[in-house]
């Protein structure tokens, strides 16, 4: 496990102390929501004594799916603009390793870890000392094989100038997913990442509020293809229901694991669908 422990929504800096002018209370959760996803530049933020910042956690989880879109809009164009160069399947590997640079491949680590766990765990116990375990054993290295796959797979299949919007819509969703999810199940109480320091389930108000800044992320891929941007929500929604269902029968909460699995696999939907060639309900290919 890298130094995000699991999917990890867990920051790969941390805030320092205050500087510069003080960001208005929107930019402040921007700020935070992007040190936890993201190893880009911010502000330094000085987030106080553990409640407050556990508060300020909190606060900032509605701001993923912004977020989260502008780690995608970096892959697409990254994707793009080296599509001139090289093959497009080349330049997907390069746009994806740029964005494992940006995230810290902190999702990918989930993938791994959870497939490790829930692959191999019989018992609660079995499942919990895997996920601690730094090492990835055979189940982690085929989910994550499989899932970085099917992305390489699926944005191969698309024009590079459908890149952008696709790539936005999923970085964008793939961040939303994880707030249904965090307000389905409390987290475990003896697990550090997002939903320990969160530290209770969210409230459904930053769900709407999420879901009101994920609209950005969506607009370029629901003008152009609708029917599949719909079809991903579906898939989505269906895939987190699940999840919350199976983590809770399993292990009883949360753990940031579940949460950075569920981020890439609903990323991996809304390729599926974007390349999907089901004509008579979604239309034409994007």
């Amino acid at each position: 496990m890298n130094n995000l422990e699991a999917g990890d929504l867990a920051p790969p800096q941390q805030p320092g102390p205050a500087q510069g002018p003080l960001l208005t209370e929107p930019f402040r959760n921007l700020a935070i929501a992007t040190q936890f996803l993201s190893r880009l530049p911010t502000p330094a933020l000085d987030l106080g004594n553990d409640a407050e910042r556990h508060e300020a956690l909190a606060r900032s989880t509605a701001y993923f799916p912004l977020v989260g879109a502008l780690i995608g809009a970096s892959t697409g164009l990254t994707i793009w603009l080296a599509a001139h160069l090289w093959p497009l399947g080349l330049a997907v590997l390069l746009g994806l390793s740029v964005e494992a640079l940006v995230t810290g491949a902190f999702h990918e680590d989930a993938v791994a870890d959870f497939c490790d766990a829930f692959g191999g765990g019989w018992t609660r116990d079995d499942v919990l000392r895997i996920l601690k375990d730094s090492r990835i054993g055979s189940f982690g290295i085929v989910g994550l094989g499989l899932a970085f796959a099917l992305r390489v797979g699926a944005l191969a299949s698309l024009e590079p100038s459908e890149l952008l919007a696709v790539t936005m819509a999923s970085g964008c969703l793939g961040r939303w997913a994880v707030l249904p999810a965090m307000w389905g199940l409390p987290p475990l109480a003896d697990r550090a990442g997002l939903s320990r320091d969160v530290g209770r389930q969210i409230p459904f108000r930053r769900i709407v509020l999420g879901t009101l800044l994920a609209i950005p992320g969506c607009l370029a891929m629901g003008r152009l293809a609708p029917g599949r941007l719909g079809l991903a929500l579906l898939g989505i929604v269906a895939l987190t229901f699940w999840l919350v269902r199976y983590v809770k029968r399993r292990i009883g909460g949360m753990s940031g694991d579940c949460l950075g699995f569920l981020c890439y696999l609903a990323q991996v939907l809304v390729l599926l669908a974007a390349c999907a060639h089901w004509t008579p309900l979604l239309g034409t290919t994007p």
